[in-house]
């Protein structure tokens, strides 16, 4: 009975470190002060401020901070009013565009309906009586023809103005007479006689030299050149524009010098 050895005593009971009366669920389900519940703002807010508030954070690891408050104040945007002065510039671009849009709309309707055509200027006759040199590049002649100016539209009459033919030999200018101004009627033609005069015009050498041979071999080239401005009424309608006409005349050597052939262009510019 001596060989056995001595029993270990007996473990001692540790008193618990939280009391049975004071446990975690306890104050899980029974906090101080509850997430969900936040204490009232004793300052006033005004009208125009709108108030964000934040829920204070709840810590669940046994201990209960006291509750936090984070307020952010958002300033709402003042409302400015237009100035008068803007609506009016704006009303009076609102009312110019639908001018403008009605004025386009009937200038379109009347051109589609009355197809405007510019006037024709043509050279049915004409007759070179005089070509003679004082020197060898002092010239001198003198040119009559007849003038055709047409009126091709229908519905719309026309004034020109600021008539003026001239008279080259190739590109040199020899002769220059004007034209006073006159009407014309719907589908209307005018014949106006022109005479063209040349009085010691200098030629250069090479264009005198040119010239006496044309006399020689009886064809002798001209070119009429013309511009005036075309005035068209319609109605209440009234625009103008300028035409140029240009015609290559061949005729045949002084003293009864005739209109061989013509090649007439109008273009309106």
């Amino acid at each position: 009975m001596s060989n056995l050895l001595p029993l270990p005593p007996p473990p001692q009971s540790h008193p618990p470190e939280t009391p049975p009366w004071d446990t975690p669920s306890s104050m899980w389900y029974t906090p101080r002060t509850t997430p969900w519940r936040t204490p009232r703002s004793t300052q006033s807010t005004p009208l125009n401020q709108m108030v964000s508030t934040k829920s204070p954070a709840v810590k669940f690891n046994g201990l209960d901070p006291e509750p936090r408050k984070d307020t952010v104040i958002l300033r709402q945007p003042r409302r400015s009013r237009t100035n008068l002065l803007i609506w009016c510039v704006a009303g009076l671009c609102f009312v110019f565009s639908l001018l403008l849009i009605f004025f386009g709309i009937a200038t379109l309707i009347v051109f589609l309906a009355v197809r405007p055509r510019a006037p024709v200027f043509d050279i049915p006759n004409a007759n070179l009586h005089t070509i003679y040199f004082d020197s060898l590049v002092y010239f001198n002649g003198d040119l009559s023809m007849l003038v055709n100016f047409t009126n091709p539209n229908k519905k719309i009459g026309v004034k020109f103005e600021q008539l003026k033919i001239e008279l080259f030999f190739f590109n040199r200018s020899i002769a220059m007479q004007g034209v006073q101004p006159f009407s014309q009627r719907r589908r209307e033609t005018r014949l106006e006689p022109i005479r063209l005069i040349s009085s010691l015009v200098y030629l250069p050498l090479n264009y005198a030299v040119e010239l006496k041979r044309q006399m020689q071999n009886n064809k002798i080239e001209y070119e009429i050149i013309s511009s005036f401005k075309v005035r068209v009424h319609f109605g209440m309608i009234h625009y103008s524009y300028q035409l140029h006409a240009r015609c290559h005349l061949q005729m045949t050597g002084p003293p009864i010098g005739i209109l061989v052939s013509r090649n007439c262009t109008t273009k309106r510019r």
